[in-house]
């Protein structure tokens, strides 16, 4: 998406999801930046959404992700979101959610 992306992962328990996401901000930054894919320099919005999955639900959710495409012809990033933070039942103020591009 042109917006966002998801990424899927198993999480080591010894990382925390923010040195986790920091890492692969960082490391993916550089390679956008050294491979020249963009004019100027690319880096990526501050903040992100981590939510946790059960084993049970891999299949389910790597699904969700391989059609985002077509899902996004119906939910902007900003409604798919938010609807993920209250699933998740996530307290949220809506002046420290993303910038969002609709």
């Amino acid at each position: 998406m042109l917006d966002h992306i998801h990424i899927f992962i198993g999480l080591n328990p010894s990382v925390s999801i923010s040195n986790t996401v920091y890492e692969l901000k960082r490391s993916s930054s550089l390679f956008i930046n050294n491979k020249k894919w963009f004019r100027g320099k690319f880096s990526w919005q501050e903040g992100y959404g981590a939510f946790s999955y059960s084993k049970s639900q891999i299949e389910n959710v790597y699904n969700y992700i391989l059609n985002q495409e077509k899902h996004h012809t119906k939910t902007t990033f900003r409604e798919e979101y938010i609807d993920f933070l209250n699933k998740f039942e996530i307290d949220y103020d809506k002046r420290f959610l993303f910038e969002f591009f609709d």
